[in-house]
């Protein structure tokens, strides 16, 4: 990979990404949950999270729980892939610079 992923380059997306690849394969997180830990605004998160949807890397699941709605976001085998290519590609940068 010569240039970094674009989407996920951007530092609260590449948070999205990483809160979520350690999850199990279909184990969503809780919009709220990943709030917190992104540490982003509702609408500036749900931003990022329809940009990470619209390149397939993450899905969003809505239901209701109590009457009451749940936004739950996953990573998908696609955004995986991505985060690892991404991963692969500042461990390159790492090595190379270790050596130089």
């Amino acid at each position: 990979m010569e240039q970094p992923d674009s989407i996920i380059h951007q530092p609260v997306r590449l948070k999205i990404m990483a809160a979520l690849k350690p999850l199990p394969p279909d184990d969503p997180l809780e919009f709220v949950r990943l709030k917190a830990i992104v540490g982003a605004t509702e609408g500036n998160l749900g931003a990022h999270i329809t940009t990470l949807e619209e390149a397939g890397y993450v899905c969003v699941q809505k239901d209701f729980v109590a009457k009451r709605p749940r936004t739950r976001v996953a990573i998908t085998p696609q955004g995986r892939r991505a985060f690892d290519a991404y991963v692969d590609y500042l461990r390159e940068i790492i090595g190379s610079t270790a050596t130089s």
